[in-house]
């Protein structure tokens, strides 16, 4: 059954279980290395937001987190998601997405793109979640 949304917004985007970040998500549970899973999910924002979390170098974080942005938002596009809307950081396969943005604002606040880390964080709130509750998932 369908349902009408009563606030005349988009509906929420549920990113697909069995997508990238679900083979990414067993390998990691049973302990693989996240620079492993990026190997053989390239596609995944999760391996790639686990990267940029754990990475020393600011600029590595930054090109770990981007990547995993990029690799989230084709993600979110193939779900039917049109560039507004919510993306609820309580649907698990969506997780890694939101992290990515989250690694990606905050690389970006530590290499002086500040008003990127901003447009990041105002993402993360456009997508009705916010820093405190990706920051959780970690």
């Amino acid at each position: 059954m369908a349902h009408e949304n009563l606030l005349d917004g988009p509906a929420p985007t549920h990113l697909p279980a069995d997508g990238p970040d679900g083979a990414a998500r067993t390998a990691l549970a049973v302990g693989e290395d996240p620079r492993d899973v990026a190997r053989v999910a390239p596609a995944s924002s999760l391996a790639w937001a686990l990267l940029a979390e754990r990475a020393d170098d600011p600029v590595d974080a930054y090109a770990y987190a981007r990547t995993g942005y990029h690799r989230g938002l084709d993600a979110l596009r193939r779900a039917g998601w049109r560039g507004q809307g919510p993306v609820p950081a309580a649907h698990e396969p969506n997780q890694g997405f939101l992290r990515a943005l989250l690694a990606l604002a905050e690389a970006a606040d530590a290499i002086g793109e500040s008003d990127e880390a901003a447009r990041c964080r105002q993402f993360l709130v456009d997508s009705g979640t916010s820093v405190d509750e990706v920051r959780a998932l970690r």
